[in-house]
């Protein structure tokens, strides 16, 4: 039987609310079980070692996308995260580069998702925008359902933002999970925006033309969404635009 591996976490700390507090990188140590995840083990580490650790957490099922941070240099959620998948049984955990750091592991995601949501206006613009209980739903093909269906897994975990080099180079850029829902609201055919609504929002450096397809998004996307495939299609929408302009 083969004995249970020691695993060491380094991970960052750092409480920005405290003046005299600096970053750094702790050591912890802990002891490996079957299927153990990150987030398993970070739960562990707060249990019995260091109650005041910071990260989030709510689903436990990558879900939620709430744990996302970087494992060993890669921007992913812990919960998906088997601590068997390192060999070295060596792991260091950062928070997500581009959002406002809460502490330790934890950043807001959350601010960043609504600023983007009221930036991009990424909610739906019906044509008959009249009130009525009583109406019954507007039907949908099934074919156009299950196309907005890929683009709704989004769990708005901010990894595609992490991995963006474009992002972290232009703090401006709306990033791949701005372009996706875009993306979605363009294919609806219950939205009244057209394509040129949505080049007036999207159609510069800061949206879909600044992007420069390093497919970071794309490769560390942890629900495997099409980011580059909605990313071209949209570019393709909003370069017929700018030629009818």
């Amino acid at each position: 039987m083969n004995q249970a591996r020691q695993l060491t976490f380094s991970i960052f700390r750092y409480d920005p609310q405290d003046p005299n507090d600096k970053p750094q990188m702790v050591n912890y140590y802990i002891t490996e079980t079957p299927g153990m995840t990150v987030f398993i083990a970070l739960n562990k580490l707060r249990e019995t070692q260091d109650p005041s650790l910071q990260f989030d957490f709510v689903c436990r099922a990558g879900i939620c996308g709430s744990c996302a941070m970087v494992i060993n240099g890669k921007p992913t959620l812990a919960c998906r995260t088997l601590t068997a998948n390192f060999p070295s049984a060596e792991i260091s955990l950062m928070p997500l580069p581009g959002f406002e750091l809460i502490g330790d592991l934890s950043v807001n995601t959350g601010k960043f998702m609504r600023e983007l949501a009221e930036r991009l206006q990424l909610w739906l613009h019906p044509s008959d925008t009249a009130m009525d209980i009583h109406r019954i739903e507007a039907p949908m093909a099934p074919e156009e359902a299950a196309k907005l269906y890929e683009l709704e897994r989004c769990v708005e975990c901010g990894v595609c933002v992490s991995a963006c080099a474009t992002k972290q180079m232009r703090d401006t850029f709306v990033g791949a999970v701005g372009l996706m829902k875009i993306a979605r609201f363009e294919l609806d055919s219950r939205d009244s925006r057209t394509s040129d609504d949505f080049y007036h929002v999207i159609g510069n450096q800061d949206g879909v033309f600044g992007c420069m397809t390093l497919l970071g998004c794309q490769d560390a996307c942890p629900k495997d969404l099409p980011h580059m495939q909605q990313i071209a299609y949209l570019r393709r929408k909003m370069s017929i635009s700018v030629s009818n302009l």
